[in-house]
């Protein structure tokens, strides 16, 4: 998954621009985009959605934070429908991702029971910097639960935990905020799973989604959350390799497969190792999926 497009879970008709869309999945979200007397009909409009044929696209649920006391409200209106995942805002750290689970362990088992539900089966995306507190628990990610997929990184949120007056500055964000999108995606390699890049609050500013996603790419990062259909486009297109890297990752595929016992192979004159041979894995992979 290249593309996650947030979609407000109280608003059937932005449903249905997104679903016509090309973002590999879709965030029905049923917190911050959903003021607190909305929320128990975002959760029944957010049922319908999950009815509703998916084909391609991925199905993700944003609940309420654990601290809310909304939590197990949102997941008895989503779990009946089997979404493909749920993002958790303002997590803390691995024990919120393992609290959640359990949480999920009992919907999947109450679903398998009347035939639906397959148990397992849905990811966990995490919201890894929201919090000042949030900072601190990025390496506690590791082994949290087999259902942790992603963390992603916010800098919305994180302003107000930290009191700064603004993130960034002429597309570039300070200090604090470069330092939680780095913990992020170090937390996310170190715990084997994706990191996922914040969204483009800029929606009119095209040029600067593709910069962005063209660096959260370039940096390691697996995916972009986007808030505007527009952005999907140039998101998709940086996180889809071009026909010259899948070139080159076949060509160090093969010589390793020709020689499995060797360390160290040479391409063009330039010795490529088992990092080479990794990434070359991870480029191969992102090509079948886009």
């Amino acid at each position: 998954m290249r593309s996650f497009l947030f979609v407000p879970g109280d608003s059937a008709r932005k449903f249905e621009k997104a679903r016509a869309g090309e973002a590999d999945a879709l965030i029905l979200d049923l917190e911050d985009s959903v003021a607190l007397e909305a929320k128990e009909a975002a959760r029944t409009l957010t049922r319908e959605m999950l009815a509703a044929p998916r084909g391609g696209q991925k199905l993700f649920v944003r609940v309420n934070a654990l601290d809310t006391g909304l939590t197990l409200a949102d997941l008895a209106a989503a779990m009946p429908l089997a979404p493909d995942g749920v993002v958790l805002p303002k997590s803390t750290g691995g024990g919120d991702i393992r609290q959640l689970s359990h949480y999920l362990d009992a919907f999947e088992a109450a679903g398998e029971a009347a035939g639906g539900t397959v148990p397992g089966a849905t990811r966990i995306v995490a919201v890894a910097t929201e919090t000042a507190e949030s900072l601190f628990g990025l390496d506690s990610y590791t082994g949290a639960s087999p259902r942790l997929w992603g963390l992603m990184w916010g800098a919305e949120d994180l302003a107000a935990s930290l009191g700064a007056t603004e993130n960034s500055r002429d597309g570039i964000y300070s200090e604090p905020f470069r330092l939680a999108r780095n913990l992020c995606l170090a937390g996310a390699a170190a715990a084997g799973v994706a990191a996922i890049d914040t969204i483009c609050a800029d929606i009119g500013n095209l040029d600067r989604v593709a910069a962005e996603a063209g660096a959260a790419r370039r940096d390691g990062f697996a995916a972009k959350a986007v808030i505007h259909p527009t952005h999907v486009a140039p998101v998709n297109a940086a996180f889809t390799p071009t026909p010259g890297e899948v070139a080159w990752a076949e060509r160090v595929l093969a010589a390793f497969a020709a020689d499995p016992q060797a360390g160290v192979v040479r391409i063009d004159g330039k010795m490529i190792d088992k990092p080479h041979e990794r990434a070359a894995r991870k480029i191969v992979a992102m090509a079948e999926r886009g």
